[in-house]
């Protein structure tokens, strides 16, 4: 294990923020601040000296913004950039753009409010910046491990392990995806590739609140198939994708034939919410043999669990593969705990699930050997 702290350079024109991130991030033992700066001009003369491992990046500021300094970055030197901003309804569409530009991940700046805000901000804040440093963008051998401020809660937090309560066939199949850092951009390259007839899908993107519409909104306009923000009680619809809300986690339900989900408060779990790992035990549970399950790239091990329960419950599992991943991590976990079935390329992993839905042929699925990727998947 590598003992080596990551440098992450400050850059935002306020500095309180500066003061108030340089502590939290500093509270993690993996994590070292090299340099704080009010600009993206003074930020740049700071890397001329030494380069850091991650940046983290407010977007609006002065003499330069934040999108126009990514892009310079991403054009002639590399480096995993969090951008940490403060999102307001009018501003989600400039996120999601910054994401675009090659930022490794979006999370919303920290407001000086409760205890509980501030500690599950710390929390997001230190996971988010050890998430970039592993990135496929800059590969680094850096020990990633969490820092312990609260417990880290089971998806038993918000719904108890019981019996199944799916159907033994239904008609219906419900599609249960979990991702994380990285996933804004394998959701597109996944949800683009579907005609309008696919089953039904259900998300969990771990993003914050009022992010998670306008992301929803933009997938809408670029997809076949519709894609909306989840409301409580939304029936799950062939050619529609239901995207979790920031902060509220999401169960899916069954009624008669019926699947449908459930928005609802909780508690963080995995240190998450939405949680994909109570996704998929609700999945595991409602739909069981109805359903698949796919684990996407993201740091961590959110959704291992729940995948591995969705297996047990005969749901077809898949894991998207290392190469195509932002960060191999909760694949990698589902794939250890022996939760996955196939493990596949992103872009093959939409076209996958609509013939296993087109075809009803279990044969689909009889070479599949657990935890080894095929490089041509027979599903001829």
């Amino acid at each position: 294990m590598s003992s080596k702290k990551i440098k992450v350079l400050i850059v935002d024109d306020s500095a309180v923020v500066r003061q108030t991130l340089t502590s939290i991030l500093e509270s993690d033992p993996k994590i070292e601040v090299m340099d704080t700066a009010g600009d993206p001009y003074y930020a740049a003369k700071i890397m001329q000296n030494e380069a850091p491992d991650v940046i983290t990046l407010d977007i609006e500021m002065p003499r330069m913004d934040g999108l126009t300094f990514l892009r310079k970055i991403m054009r002639q030197h590399p480096i995993p950039v969090v951008i940490i901003s403060s999102l307001t309804q009018e501003g989600t569409l400039t996120a999601l753009k910054a994401l675009e530009y090659g930022a490794v991940e979006i999370i919303t700046k920290p407001q000086l409010g409760t205890k509980t805000f501030l500690e599950e901000s710390k929390i997001k804040l230190c996971d988010a910046v050890k998430a970039a440093a592993k990135a496929n963008l800059k590969k680094k051998n850096i020990s990633v491990s969490p820092i312990e401020v609260t417990p880290k809660l089971s998806a038993d937090a918000v719904l108890s392990k019981s019996p199944v309560h799916s159907m033994i066939k239904t008609t219906e199949m419900v599609v249960a995806v979990g991702a994380s850092t990285g996933g804004t951009e394998a959701l597109a390259v996944f949800l683009k590739a579907f005609p309008p007839d696919c089953p039904g899908i259900v998300i969990v993107q771990h993003m914050p609140e009022m992010f998670t519409k306008t992301f929803a909104n933009r997938l809408n306009d670029e997809c076949r198939i519709n894609v909306k923000e989840a409301e409580n009680n939304d029936t799950i619809l062939r050619g529609q994708a239901l995207i979790a809300p920031g902060n509220k986690h999401m169960l899916v339900k069954r009624s008669g034939a019926k699947y449908f989900v459930e928005i609802v408060d909780g508690p963080l779990v995995n240190r998450h919410r939405p949680a994909v790992d109570v996704l998929f035990r609700s999945t595991a549970q409602y739909a069981g043999a109805n359903a698949v399950g796919i684990i996407m790239t993201g740091m961590g091990d959110d959704g291992a669990r729940g995948m591995s329960e969705m297996k047990e419950a005969g749901a077809l599992t898949i894991a998207q593969d290392e190469k195509s991943c932002v960060v191999f991590g909760m694949p990698k976990e589902a794939i250890k705990l022996n939760a996955v079935d196939k493990i596949m390329p992103l872009e093959q992993i939409a076209p996958f699930v609509q013939k296993y839905d087109t075809t009803k042929d279990p044969d689909i699925i009889k070479n599949i050997t657990t935890g080894q990727h095929n490089k041509k998947d027979k599903t001829e």
